[in-house]
């Protein structure tokens, strides 16, 4: 309990120890602050104050949550951020989800959206010829049906903007809820004055009949649209989180142990421990990292590396948890489990990079807290002068005026402005096969001067093929490829799997192969029509006393290509070859080119050896190759680019790809890729065309330019609406601008900001 002296000394509220207020930030423990933040800063008192200590604070059971906008702002359990008012998301990425706000906000936009429409069709009625709803309710019910509609939704369903628009203000980081208050608040106040004191109004102001315009509608569209804004946000959010939970998701929930007495039991994998011996059957996926002892195995890593081909493993060789196992049976013992082990650290980057972000609400935040108190004291000066200056009634005109002020600097224009061309380009990017997540990506990619991409299922399809045939006289292609292709059948190799496609490809009749055998690290023998075959590598044929002379010239040239090449030895001769490759896309030499035309650097950075990785650079033209690399060191990579000022994107589609993706400025993930890459990217190219970078480009340079001329819209009509509706023009033209004219030209600046955000669709960019 702290002693009653401790108050704040400008607002007289006691002062709490920082560790047990909403909001944490890493300072010393002898520092209290005020929990309406006044001051915005930390008190520092006597060291006689009893304080609780970090340590001794009871954890929340929901976890610590951050913001997204500003990672220094931490607490324990779900709320707001004091700086952006966004809803906080939880540090620890494997939380369950929480979606209370979502559904919160869900249920007052639906209440908000069905309160709305009537109330807009009555407020709307007397602009129709004949207004024909007066011959069915008079205007003063009318208005008096307004008012009630827009009591809840002002009240109720924009709740939360209140209370995170008041919260700005004392905190002094005024933001968009500080315009959606403002803008909100003009509009009921007034209208709710003029509903029950119409007499205090001017003649000036009046219609025909004495009545004063209301602007409930007004109101109570802002609120409806500003919910169903935060509704789609908070959806997109939790796709996000989602993304990672799937991650982990990926990890088995059980592990099978071998006790020490060779008996084996399945345990939950919370138990497993470093150094106990696990088993993985076929078609299990690792519980963990570790190292193999027994058995021998081929495991698809491709979840990690990004690798198509499944790898062998034997004893000696290290496997990776959430890996999946291929034919064979293997023993392993556990070295890094829990949060030591790649997945997890994977998804610790991916969600620390996400976090990291600066979305691009943070600088209209900034514009606002320079719009809003400028707006502000306009309106207070405005009203003074009219009480001082101006001609009776003074009242009346100051309210007036002042009202006026506020109407014409509502924040829908300056709240149109981004989200409506960027709804556009979004709509627009997805017919060119271009996905954008967000505000942020559209804005950074135009600025973009290096392009970090990965290999396999980026430059290339992903999927190895057969790509080269070849027969030395005396035998026919379509033969080799025969024989090869039907022993390859009983292989559980990857690169059999090519053989055998192209094999089928070219309708070739396969035959049964007898005394099948697998030589590790050389190739496969047998026996086809009672023919000997012999297929892999020289050292195979030359175990088999087969020369390899006459292609071995040929055979280096195909791996500098980047293939992977296989003699063909029929009965104690050299038949042919075989080379399997990864393809190179078919797009994939047009978009290096545009990208290099348009002065974007391009790097390789793949897991692949360094040998295929500079074939396949080769042919493209490109020159900064990076391979062999594991996640964490992409994302190293990329922060040593940035940290050179490189404005970096990354582009990838495997997993292994995802904390670098999130981690540089714009993550590019391709559409045939996995899901976690996608999620983690700000950009999805739906086709995995690499045409679309050139588009996002494109696009990205158009509607930031639309958007700017959308702020000169927004801001152009307060520059000259604002001093009209202050007064400046009576004492020479007489002229007052009604609060209805003032809502007039606050729609028409909507309206041009909606039409200029539009002429994105037709753009010929």
């Amino acid at each position: 309990m702290l002693p009653n002296e401790a108050h704040d000394p400008v607002c007289g509220m006691t002062i709490h120890p920082r560790e047990s207020t909403p909001t944490i930030h890493h300072y010393g423990a002898d520092y209290y602050f005020c929990a309406t933040r006044c001051r915005d800063k930390f008190i520092e008192h006597p060291e006689r104050f009893s304080q609780p200590r970090v340590a001794d604070v009871e954890p929340s059971p929901t976890g610590r949550f951050t913001c997204p906008m500003h990672p220094e702002i931490q607490q324990e359990g779900p709320g707001t951020c004091p700086i952006c008012g966004m809803a906080l998301e939880p540090m620890d990425p494997g939380a369950p989800e929480d979606d209370a706000e979502l559904v919160d906000m869900t249920w007052r936009f639906k209440v908000a959206a069905c309160l709305t429409v009537p109330l807009f069709v009555l407020a709307m009625g007397e602009m129709i010829p004949g207004d024909p709803i007066a011959h069915v309710l008079p205007r003063s019910v009318q208005l008096a049906v307004q008012a009630v509609l827009a009591t809840p939704i002002v009240v109720w369903a924009a709740r939360p903007f209140w209370v995170r628009g008041w919260q700005s203000v004392l905190s002094r980081h005024l933001n968009m809820f500080t315009l959606i208050a403002l803008g909100v608040g003009a509009a009921y106040g007034y209208s709710l004055v003029a509903l029950v004191l119409p007499s205090i109004f001017p003649s000036a102001v009046r219609d025909a009949h004495g009545g004063v315009a209301v602007y409930f509608e007004a109101a109570a569209v802002i609120v409806t649209l500003v919910l169903l804004g935060q509704v789609l946000e908070l959806r997109a959010r939790s796709r996000t989180s989602s993304a990672i939970r799937g991650l982990l998701d990926l990890t088995p929930k059980t592990a099978r142990v071998i006790a020490d007495d060779g008996s084996e039991a399945d345990r939950p994998l919370a138990s497993v421990t470093a150094g106990q011996r696990l088993r993985i059957r076929p078609g299990e996926k690792v519980p963990v990292d570790g190292l193999v002892l027994e058995g021998s195995s081929f495991v698809d890593e491709s979840m990690v590396s990004g690798e198509p081909a499944p790898v062998e493993k034997s004893p000696g060789d290290k496997v990776i948890g959430a890996t999946l196992n291929g034919t064979g049976s293997l023993v392993m013992e556990a070295q890094r489990v829990g949060s030591e082990t790649m997945l997890a650290q994977i998804v610790a980057m991916v969600a620390q990079a996400q976090r990291s972000r600066a979305p691009v609400q943070k600088r209209v935040d900034q514009v606002a807290s320079y719009f809003v108190p400028t707006v502000i004291g306009i309106a207070a000066v405005t009203f003074v002068v009219w009480m001082l200056l101006g001609p009776e009634p003074r009242l009346a005109h100051a309210l007036v005026s002042a009202v006026a002020v506020l109407i014409i600097a509502c924040p829908c224009a300056l709240g149109l402005a981004t989200p409506m061309s960027i709804m556009v380009a979004t709509g627009r990017g997805a017919s060119e096969g271009v996905l954008f997540r967000d505000a942020e990506s559209i804005e950074l990619m135009r600025d973009v001067d290096t392009l970090v991409i990965d290999k396999t299922g980026t430059l290339t399809e992903g999927r190895p093929r057969l790509v080269t045939l070849e027969s030395l006289q005396g035998a026919s292609e379509d033969d080799v490829l025969r024989i090869a292709a039907s022993l390859e059948q009983g292989s559980e190799h990857p690169l059999a799997a090519a053989i055998v496609a192209g094999a089928r490809q070219r309708s070739l009749a396969l035959e049964a192969a007898e005394a099948f055998e697998s030589i590790t690290g050389k190739g496969v023998r047998g026996r086809v029509g009672g023919k000997a075959v012999a297929l892999g590598n020289a050292r195979l044929l030359a175990d088999d006393e087969i020369p390899t002379a006459d292609l071995e010239a040929r055979a280096e040239a195909l791996r500098n290509e980047g293939q992977t090449v296989m003699f063909v030895g029929i009965d104690g001769k050299l038949r042919g070859l075989l080379g399997v490759a990864d393809p190179i896309k078919a797009s994939t030499q047009e978009a290096i080119r545009a990208l290099q035309d348009e002065g974007v650097h391009v790097v390789v950075l793949t897991g692949d050896n360094e040998t295929t990785a500079q074939a396949v650079a080769r042919q493209l033209g490109l020159e900064d190759v990076i391979a062999g690399v594991l996640p964490a060191q992409k994302v190293e990579e990329v922060k040593r680019l940035a940290a050179a000022g490189k404005i970096v994107a990354m582009a990838g589609d495997g997993i292994n790809d995802a904390p670098a993706l999130a981690q540089a400025k714009v993550g590019i993930a391709m559409g045939t890729g996995t899901d976690v890459a996608m999620e983690s990217a700000g950009i999805t190219l739906v086709q995995g065309d690499l045409r679309g970078i050139v588009r996002a480009r494109r696009l990205s340079r158009e509607t930031m330019a639309n958007i700017q001329q959308n702020l000169v819209f927004a801001f152009g009509y307060n520059a000259l609406g604002i001093p009209i509706a202050a007064g400046v023009l009576y004492p020479v033209v007489g002229l007052l601008l009604s609060p209805m004219l003032a809502a007039a030209a606050m729609s028409l600046s909507s309206v041009s900001v909606i039409a200029n955000a539009l002429r994105l669709r037709r753009s010929a960019g």
